[in-house]
C-alpha cells in the first residue's frame, strides 16, 4: 500500500532550524560520521516522480535491501533547500539547467546522481486546437522561474511563433524575443499554476508533471510538445555534494534505471513521460 509522507515548508523550516542549532564540526567531520543505517528519505514532486519512487518502494526496494521513504512537495524550491540542510537525503524532481541556476543563485551544493526520465514541456489551450490558430495579441502563460521560462520560449521559437535573439540561453525572458509576428503577450505565473491559467489565457506552456497532475495527456493534448531528441532537461535523482557514495543512494540509482522502472514509465505514462536510460 502506498505510504507517501507529505510535508510542509513550515515543518522543514523548523527541522532546518533545529539542525542549525545542533550542528557542530566541519562538513568533513559530518561526512566521516555519516549514518547510512536509517531509511533513505527522498523529496519528490507528486507526479510522476513520487509515483515512480512509490513503484520502486512497493515492488523493488525490499528485495534490494533499501528502506525508502518518499516525501511529496508541490514546489521547486524546498526539495533542494531540504536536501542542502539535511532535512531529506536526496531529491528527484529537476533537470540540469534548473539545478545549475538554483545552485548559482542560492549557494547550494546539489549534484545529480542518475538521470531517469524526461517530461516533455507542452503548449496547451482550451480555446484553439492548433498553435498557428492563436490570434494576434493572444496571451500565453509561461512559468515564471528563469529556466522553465526560457525553456517555454524556446518551445515557442521551435514552433515558429516567436524568434529569440542570438545568444538567448537558459535565462531567456520575453525581453529576449527578436520577432513576435502575432504580437503574443506573455503572462508569467508560478509553474504549478500554469494548468489553472488555461481558463484565463489563450494558451499556456506547462511542465509535464503539472500537466499530468491536472489531467492533461501531453502526448495527446499538447498543441506543441518538446522533442525528446538531444534534450538537456532530463529529470534526475540528486543529493548534496559528498553524499553520492551513500550506499542507499547507489541502490536507489540502480533501481530507478532498471528494466522494471522503464516498463512502469512506458506503460503508465504512454509517452507523456519518457525514460532517459
Amino acid at each position: 500500500m502506498r505510504n507517501t509522507a507529505k510535508i510542509t515548508a513550515a515543518v522543514l523550516a523548523a527541522g532546518a532550524l533545529a539542525a542549525g542549532l545542533t550542528a557542530c564540526g566541519s562538513d568533513k567531520d559530518s561526512a566521516s560520521s555519516a549514518d547510512y543505517s536509517g531509511p533513505l528519505v527522498v523529496a519528490a514532486s507528486p507526479t510522476p516522480h513520487a509515483e515512480i519512487l512509490d513503484f520502486v518502494k512497493d515492488h523493488l526496494a525490499k528485495k534490494a535491501g533499501l528502506d525508502l521513504e518518499v516525501k511529496e512537495f508541490q514546489d521547486y524550491i524546498v526539495p533542494n533547500t531540504a536536501t542542502e540542510d539535511g532535512s531529506v537525503d536526496a531529491n528527484y524532481f529537476q533537470n540540469q539547467p534548473y539545478l545549475d541556476d538554483f545552485n548559482k543563485k542560492r549557494g547550494t551544493h546539489i549534484v545529480p546522481v542518475v538521470t531517469v526520465h524526461l517530461e516533455p514541456l507542452g503548449l496547451y489551450s482550451h480555446k484553439v486546437k492548433k498553435a498557428d490558430a492563436l490570434k494576434s495579441g493572444a496571451t500565453v502563460a509561461v512559468p515564471n522561474d528563469a529556466v522553465n521560462e526560457a525553456r517555454a520560449l524556446k518551445l515557442l521559437a521551435a514552433e515558429g511563433l516567436i524568434t529569440l535573439k542570438d545568444g538567448a540561453g537558459n535565462e531567456a525572458t520575453p525581453q529576449d524575443i527578436a520577432k513576435n509576428p502575432k504580437g503574443l503577450k506573455f503572462k508569467e505565473v508560478e509553474a504549478a499554476q500554469t494548468p489553472r491559467s488555461l481558463d484565463d489565457v489563450d494558451a499556456a506552456v506547462v511542465n509535464g508533471n503539472y500537466a499530468i497532475s491536472a489531467g492533461l495527456k501531453p502526448a495527446k493534448d499538447a498543441l506543441v510538445l518538446e522533442s525528446a531528441k538531444n534534450n538537456p532537461y532530463g529529470n534526475f535523482l540528486a543529493v548534496k555534494k559528498g553524499n553520492e557514495k551513500d550506499p542507499r543512494v547507489k541502490k536507489l540509482a540502480k533501481l530507478l534505471t532498471s528494466p522494471e522502472v522503464r516498463k512502469f514509465i512506458e506503460d503508465k505514462y504512454q509517452g507523456s513521460v519518457i525514460p532517459s536510460f
